[in-house]
């Protein structure tokens, strides 16, 4: 399955923007009466078939529309600290968009060595991510955003906070339940302080620990991910 993706899609045809239709006709070389599918990102996934193959505006003919297209029974919100090194963090973006993640923060915390990113970019590799593992649910990334103004958000979900906190052993499956949202901190490389975990605790936020390994932030990241989509399986 060829999968697009436009968030500007209405009525019966829509035209591929310059760079996709490059790729469609170019790159994959698809032609007039193929079929390709797309997506607004918002879990509705057209089948279409290309009525017009020029290569610098191809266009589409919209055939059938699914609406919810592999809706999840849970909403999981990752709010982790960009890694110094920009890379880990987009591997990050990447594998958790593949496996599912419905939003994506990321936090500056104290102990932050980034402090900025460059949002089109990490946007860009997202939608790249979503096409790729064929979902039609683009993950929200936020803008980032200092801890403590993160943790004073309301959040109507499970709340818990990857830390390296003594004597805390409670792991993800002791405390998280099926189809529950959740919402999941990850400190940076140097961890949270311990302000920020006696802060989050304020906030009711839970402890967990992800086992017995020094995990790098990225690997915590996708671990915890991973986890909570593997007990909604």
């Amino acid at each position: 399955m060829h999968l697009f993706y436009s968030n500007t899609i209405s009525g019966k045809y829509h035209s591929l923007s310059p760079e996709e239709s490059k790729h469609c006709i170019k790159v994959l070389r698809l032609n007039k009466g193929d079929t390709i599918y797309l997506t607004d990102g918002n879990g509705n996934l057209f089948e279409t078939r290309i009525t017009d193959d020029r290569f610098k505006k191809t266009t589409l003919e919209i055939v059938t529309l699914q609406h919810e297209f592999e809706k999840r029974s849970f909403k999981l919100h990752m709010a982790v600290a960009p890694t110094k090194n920009i890379a880990r963090f987009e591997w990050f973006l990447e594998k958790a968009t593949e496996m599912g993640v419905d939003i994506i923060t990321p936090i500056i915390c104290r102990h932050s060595e980034r402090r900025s990113i460059q949002w089109d970019r990490l946007h860009k590799i997202i939608i790249s991510a979503m096409k790729q593992s064929h979902k039609a649910y683009l993950p929200l990334l936020e803008h980032a955003l200092d801890f403590e103004d993160f943790i004073s958000r309301d959040f109507n979900m499970d709340k818990y906070i990857a830390a390296c906190v003594p004597g805390i052993n409670n792991s993800i499956k002791d405390l998280y339940e099926k189809d529950n949202d959740v919402t999941i901190l990850i400190g940076p490389e140097g961890d949270f302080s311990e302000d920020e975990i006696e802060m989050a605790f304020n906030k009711d936020f839970k402890p967990i620990n992800l086992g017995k390994s020094r995990l790098r932030t990225e690997t915590a990241a996708i671990f915890a991910c991973a986890s909570v989509n593997f007990m909604n399986l």
